[in-house]
């Protein structure tokens, strides 16, 4: 009974003044709201992070030609020089047991056409492993054979965005389109992939075996990289230091000279981004932070004001027989209340701010149950950290000073 009336007493004081009690809590409110609303943006930037890599594929290694060397030189750029082969490839996957599967890589920009329709679009030939080792389905259709892939040929898959930009109204498997004037088959599509890590539109392709990208489109001999994938996500580290020797090894680099080829995993690749959301995100928990302390002050202020307004009142409990902690539970029970009624209506706001980060920008939120939790409680603590000061001060006063004071 007496926890209640002290809470009743404390409703009444804030109800006593609604508009200055409203503006306290605001910065309570900001605070929370964007602590809440960041909390989101970080989770959602991480789900999305991790749902990227898994688009790239299963426990993935890349193998790339070409490597930015030590010393002030460079080699080129991964995938540009001619360094990786078809044999490097084969011999990496017979000597390292840790290998599920492996595709060969060749790349390049090229037009295609379709009636009317016109696209530049990525061209990958790959062997019949490559949808597998991306994780890739087949939408509708079928994916070419080892036999199209000896044969060298001219056939071919669409990824979703040059389906639908060259064939907006019908059906894309069987048709023949033009791939730099010559005439392909499409067997099939593939399924809807999204943006990669670093935010390339994956549906903008054209699968095809490799040997007609290497013979029929290009003319080269070499390739430009290797995707596999591991046995296990717990090989994939293994597997890499083992390609990496192997490597070496075949391409006589010498002990401490600068590799002409780079091994890559997935992890490695989104780790850059990982650490600038990550330093978004604490840069953004900073200003959220800074707008609780603002709050906080804010209801220590006012509450010394209050405790100011009110000495009479606070003479006069104390004359009728207020213990001291009668008084210092009383201010502090208002000082909570504000914090955690702006926290509750900060939750709120920060809900509602992560939906339209989504909504209107596009950007991935996602809200915990725990960050709920922890804003609210931060909100209470809040409240018994800053109002403790202007607390206290009430229950010390003297009730005869008190009762004298005008």
């Amino acid at each position: 009974m007496e926890t209640l009336n002290i809470l009743r007493l404390a409703l009444r004081a804030i109800q006593r003044n609604k508009v200055r009690s409203a503006l306290t809590a605001l910065g309570v409110i900001i605070g929370v709201a964007s602590v809440i609303a960041m909390i989101a943006l970080s989770t959602g930037a991480s789900a999305a992070i991790d749902e990227q890599m898994q688009s790239q594929g299963t426990n993935v290694v890349y193998i790339s030609a070409g490597s930015g060397g030590g010393r002030g030189t460079v080699r080129g750029g991964a995938g540009s020089t001619s360094t990786l082969t078809l044999d490097d490839a084969t011999a990496v996957a017979q000597q390292v047991p840790t290998i599920a599967r492996w595709t060969p890589v060749v790349r390049a920009r090229a037009q295609v056409i379709f009636g009317a329709q016109n696209w530049s679009t990525s061209v990958e030939g790959g062997n019949e492993d490559y949808v597998l080792v991306r994780n890739w389905p087949v939408a509708r259709g079928e994916m070419f054979t080892g036999r199209e892939i000896q044969s060298a040929e001219k056939v071919c898959l669409l990824g979703s965005t040059v389906a639908k930009t060259l064939f907006p109204d019908d059906d894309p498997v069987g048709q023949v389109i033009r791939v730099r004037n010559m005439p392909f088959r499409v067997m099939g599509l593939l399924s809807t992939k999204g943006q990669n890590q670093f935010g390339q539109d994956q549906d903008d392709i054209v699968l095809m075996p490799y040997t007609t990208a290497q013979k029929k489109l290009l003319g080269i001999t070499y390739i430009n990289q290797v995707i596999i994938s591991a046995t296990s996500e717990d090989a994939v580290e293994p597997t890499a230091q083992a390609i990496t020797r192997i490597m070496r090894e075949r391409h006589r680099v010498p002990e401490g000279g600068d590799d002409d080829f780079m091994v890559r995993t997935i992890e490695e690749l989104a780790a850059t981004r990982i650490q600038m959301a990550q330093t978004m995100t604490g840069l953004l928990m900073s200003v959220a932070s800074v707008s609780l302390l603002v709050g906080g002050i804010g209801i220590m202020n006012i509450m010394l004001v209050s405790v100011t307004e009110r000495t009479r009142e606070i003479g006069l409990r104390m004359a009728v027989g207020a213990r001291t902690r009668d008084i210092l539970s009383q201010f502090l029970a208002e000082a909570v209340t504000l914090s955690v009624a702006g926290g509750a209506i900060g939750i709120v706001f920060g809900i509602v701010i992560s939906g339209l980060l989504t909504g209107l920008l596009g950007w991935p939120t996602a809200i915990s149950p725990a960050s709920i939790g922890i804003a609210f409680l931060f909100a209470g603590a809040v409240g018994v950290f800053f109002g403790y000061y202007p607390a206290r001060r009430a229950a010390n006063l003297d009730p005869i000073e008190a009762l004298r004071y005008e």
